[in-house]
């Protein structure tokens, strides 16, 4: 008797296993939908079926002893909407399900930078934050955020460890130290969903309008620092001292042969032979050169 037992438990094991596998299958298996467009998806069983259909919240639909049967909506704008195909069958197993892996997106309201907590000129060599803000995007854990100094990608941020369905707003923060290099540079970010094979392609992007920053920076320095400049008789002696900086420098001279230049221009005519020095400055700093004007030797 206790073989017998045996002998049944292992059959009705064995048959469970095998039962497990459901006779239905989903085309497509997974489909990506924009919110508010149409969708249709079928299901197929494998062998004689009793009762096909889909259970949903939206768009149910049966049939009895048809072998397909399809789930239509006109437009889809249910976020936690999850049908499921059903079977029940002639013969074992009798019943079994399969879920359809449904994706429904939408693209952001508006996408925007700024920056935080300040306004105006940024300074050389200090630490600032921008903010990109996404609003209602969905779903956002198929979401890259993009930051871009002109053409050129500098950081990315994903949020798949977020699981919202509905629509969200979420945002990102780029820490930058800004140098001369970076004055009128535009930074933007973009959102894009990769919703995956079955997703549009290329994945839609929304771009961010360009935020052009502004960097005040002290004058460049001159290079070399002094420079030894020869003339001839009867030859203009012109001496030149422009330096780049922001806000744009203003410039003085200061020679014994000199007497109160307050032209501020990076350009001075020298009247004689002797030692010039030119001092290009504004809020954030100064750069000087000296210059050794003297006769060309003869014979040279």
């Amino acid at each position: 008797m206790k073989n017998t037992l045996k002998c049944i438990f292992v059959l009705f094991v064995l048959q469970t296993a095998s039962g497990d596998r459901c006779s239905l299958e989903i085309s497509p298996s997974r489909v990506v939908v924009a919110f508010g467009q149409p969708v249709t998806v079928s299901c197929v069983a494998s062998r004689p079926v009793r009762v096909l259909g889909w259970e949903s919240a939206i768009g149910p639909s049966h049939t009895q002893r048809d072998v397909a049967v399809q789930w239509s909506v006109d437009s889809l704008i249910d976020w936690i909407e999850e049908p499921i195909c059903y079977g029940v069958f002639f013969s074992a197993p009798r019943q079994c399900e399969e879920k359809l892996n449904l994706v429904l997106y939408k693209t952001p309201d508006s996408i925007s930078i700024s920056m935080v907590n300040h306004t105006g000129p940024m300074v050389e060599g200090k630490e600032y934050q921008l903010l990109c803000e996404v609003q209602n995007i969905a779903p956002v854990q198929y979401l890259t955020l993009r930051w871009y100094r002109g053409q050129t990608e500098v950081y990315n941020h994903t949020f798949s460890e977020l699981s919202p369905a509905t629509p969200v707003q979420v945002s990102s923060t780029l820490l930058i130290n800004p140098g001369r290099v970076e004055d009128g540079a535009p930074y933007r970010c973009e959102a894009a969903l990769e919703l995956g094979p079955e997703g549009p392609q290329p994945p839609p992007r929304v771009k961010s309008e360009p935020l052009s920053i502004v960097v005040h920076y002290p004058p460049d320095p001159f290079i070399p620092e002094r420079e030894v400049v020869e003339f001839v008789d009867g030859e203009d002696i012109l001496l030149n001292c422009s330096s780049g900086g922001n806000p744009p420098p203003s410039y003085s001279w200061s020679s014994p042969n000199v007497q109160d230049n307050d032209e501020n221009q990076p350009l001075l005519r020298a009247p004689s032979s002797g030692t010039y020095t030119c001092t290009a400055s504004n809020v954030l700093g100064k750069s000087s050169k000296k210059f050794m004007v003297k006769p060309k030797s003869k014979g040279v």
